[in-house]
């Protein structure tokens, strides 16, 4: 519908933790508005450090059907594997 408002993505940070965590999903004319609403409905009870809002639009995602074409070449990438360097014989006495 033409008229609908757009729909933001809310992630709340809470009080014990250092990434910002989904919540949930709201309707809102624009970001100032988007983090009111958030605030009011994903923070009742104080439960919140930061809120993050987001266009729902403005989110690109990797298919999960296409994983493997995705993630398979790091596998050849041994550089990123801690076999790929020797470690001293007097390090690994310790």
């Amino acid at each position: 519908m033409k008229n609908e408002w757009p729909i933001w993505e809310v992630f709340i940070r809470g009080q014990h933790g250092m990434s910002h965590r989904h919540v949930g999903s709201l309707h809102a004319p624009d970001a100032k508005m988007a983090m009111k609403n958030a605030r009011d409905v994903y923070t009742r009870r104080n439960e919140g450090l930061s809120i993050w809002v987001v266009q729902a639009a403005d989110i690109s995602a990797s298919n999960p059907a296409e994983k493997g074409p995705l993630f398979d070449p790091s596998n050849s990438k041994i550089y990123r594997h801690p076999t790929f360097f020797n470690i001293p014989d007097d390090i690994g006495s310790m």
